[in-house]
């Protein structure tokens, strides 16, 4: 059958009570999405929190995992709920969705941390995770659907995409809430517990939630559809049994949600977790500076919404996934050089080279966070990858220990599974003597202030030879005096240290420059304007494939299976292909040695869907909906 718009396309007009009730589903997704995102947000936090057993880098992999969790489930979600609404209707499937995810993250801020459940805090996260995503997995679909149904068909594109803006909303309304409660608190009071408030407060967004989407009224679209008679039976069966309409989901996901979905998240979430774990800017200025990107962003999602009903969903969607494909690379790269300049000089002048035996180097992709990777080339790459240093491996003799060359000083590795009781110390050596090496070659790190008591202070001179420590000198300056239960208490002492100090109180002295290593972005150094450009330029692309998406999707299938047909394609590319993106990206640049090389797999599923899309995604924008059925 030909589709074409019905011919009174140019008057059709919305109504207020119709304009009302878009209003009321947008914001009510607004709160949903919020509900979401504030795990991606706070991971850093969650992952101290939750996964403070393993070490950091698996922690960072792990955390992410955890994040992507919820995004797996998410077809699912669309699988039950799609039915659900197709069967009885969009309305009361919208209040399921939100009681279900509104409660899982409330929950999420009164979750005990594995300090306190061990293995079952971070088990029980994820379980919550995964009830979100089933949750949101019903949402999006029954958003667009409604909103599609309710607009004109020479507008649809305009009103769905203010559907599209719910998402970064969410994103922008959990970033200032988070931003809002730090400034209210320390930064060691929001690491313990203050992280939690954001989940909290999302109980009352419930209420509003539930109070707006029971003002709302079923779509006329749907209503019609019940009183002709013409509802499927069977939705699941029908969009996804029958070639036809399975042909048409298998395009959609690969053909448009599969990019559309890679683009989204690398241009909003991996864009701040790079900003914040690569590039080591500071958690509350990369939180403004992709809030304030955002703000100039965002308003181009209604923009390409509506300039897609006069030219068309298809070739928006395309330009902004070719633009992904042949910008990505230059864009991070210069997004390095604006945030920290001092980072991007080093890694560009400097490279380490790893000396490994053969067989030494293993792929460090953690999916349980339970694997142990004890190789010394595994310990040495591993360390690198979190410090954001760029990388070779080269073969070396067999059977010897890896070694790090960073300028002119070489760091020698070492085997875990044999170190034995020395492990410790060995670890606390190596990133000793790497760290110093990377300063000294050029790399933005800086030292903490060290605070040593007096029974360990002729030790710390020692394992400290570049400070150039008189320990006289140290005695006769300023200090604090120490109970023994607090040097054990701050981590100062273990308890056996105390012992053999002989329990007693005694001087800590306050070392300055001697403490833990961190690379940083100096403040002063951050090119605000061209980061924020960046980020925004980012943002903008995602408005591009994602803006039109809703109209394009919902003009694919007829109204009986619309919730069901579109939901499945859009959640699996979303929450698979999106949603494994972070530790995909992550895990790859870390295999490699480059904090770029990640960026090809949102680069190749994005020209995948720009192909397929352009081959086999129909142009039907302003078709009537009814001629669909």
């Amino acid at each position: 059958m030909t589709v074409t718009a019905s011919a009174d396309i140019g008057t059709q007009k919305m109504t207020r009570e119709e304009k009302k009730v878009i209003f009321a589903s947008s914001l009510g997704t607004v709160f949903e999405w919020y509900d979401f995102y504030l795990y991606g947000t706070l991971a850093s936090f969650i992952g101290a929190a939750f996964f403070s057993q393993y070490p950091e880098t698996t922690r960072n992999i792990f955390v992410l995992l955890a994040f992507a969790a919820g995004f797996l489930v998410r077809p699912f979600g669309a699988l039950v709920f799609g039915r659900l609404g197709d069967l009885v209707g969009r309305k009361y499937t919208f209040l399921v969705t939100i009681v279900i995810m509104g409660f899982s993250t409330f929950l999420v801020g009164l979750l005990p941390g594995s300090a306190t459940l061990g293995i079952l805090a971070p088990t029980i996260l994820i379980i919550l995770r995964m009830l979100q995503g089933l949750a949101l997995g019903g949402e999006y679909g029954g958003a667009a659907t409604y909103v599609a149904e309710h607009a004109p068909n020479n507008r649809r594109g305009f009103f769905t995409s203010w559907i599209q803006t719910t998402a970064t909303l969410g994103l922008f309304l959990s970033l200032i809430i988070i931003l809002f409660i730090q400034n209210m608190m320390s930064k060691e009071d929001f690491a313990a517990w203050g992280w939690r408030i954001p989940f909290l407060v999302s109980v009352l967004l419930l209420g509003i939630s539930v109070w707006i989407r029971l003002q709302m009224n079923e779509s006329p679209a749907f209503q019609r559809m019940k009183e002709e008679g013409k509802g499927s039976k069977a939705p699941l069966s029908e969009a996804f049994g029958q070639w036809k309409n399975a042909k048409i989901a298998l395009i959609a996901l690969f053909g448009l949600t599969a990019g559309q979905a890679v683009v989204w998240y690398c241009g909003q979430f991996y864009a701040l977790f790079f900003l914040q774990n690569v590039l080591k800017v500071e958690n509350v200025s990369a939180n403004i500076m992709v809030a304030t990107s955002l703000v100039l962003g965002t308003g181009f999602f209604v923009v390409f919404g509506w300039l897609s009903d006069k030219i068309g969903r298809k070739p928006i969607i395309m330009a902004g996934l070719l633009l992904a494909v042949f910008t990505y690379f230059p864009l991070f790269k210069a997004l390095t050089y604006a945030a920290n300049p001092a980072l991007a000089q080093a890694e560009r002048t400097i490279k380490a080279t790893v000396t490994a035996a053969p067989g030494d180097c293993t792929f460090q992709f953690n999916p349980t966070g339970t694997a142990k990777f004890n190789n010394s080339c595994d310990i040495a790459t591993a360390f690198l990858s979190k410090s954001s240093v760029p990388y070779e491996i080269v073969e070396g003799p067999a059977g010897s220990p890896a070694t790090v060359k960073i300028g002119d000083m070489t760091v020698e590795s070492y085997d875990a599974a044999t170190a034995g009781a020395d492990a410790t110390a060995k670890q606390g050596k190596l990133a000793h003597d790497m760290n110093l090496a990377l300063q000294k070659a050029g790399f933005p790190l800086v030292r903490d202030p060290a605070k040593v008591p007096d029974s360990k202070l002729e030790a710390f001179a020692a394992a400290n030879p570049e400070l150039g420590l008189d320990v006289n000198a140290v005695r006769a300056g300023e200090k604090t005096t120490m109970s023994t239960a607090d040097l054990v208490k701050n981590k100062l002492l273990t308890p056996a240290e105390a012992d053999a100090a002989g329990g007693a109180d005694q001087p800590v002295y306050t070392i300055p420059n001697g403490g833990a290593f961190k690379m940083v972005a100096d403040p002063d150094g951050i090119n605000w304007p061209l980061t924020i450009a960046i980020l925004t330029l980012l943002v903008i692309y995602v408005t591009m494939v994602y803006g039109p998406i809703a109209a394009i999707l919902v003009e694919m299938f007829p109204t009986r299976i619309r919730y069901t047909g579109m939901s499945l394609p859009y959640h699996i590319g979303n929450g698979w292909f999106g949603g494994l993106l972070p530790a995909t990206v992550f895990a790859l640049s870390a295999a490699k040695g480059d904090i770029y090389y990640g960026l090809w797999y949102p680069i190749i599923i994005a020209a995948m869907s720009f192909v397929i899309g352009m081959l086999f995604v129909r142009e039907r924008k302003n078709v009537d909906l009814h001629a669909l059925d």
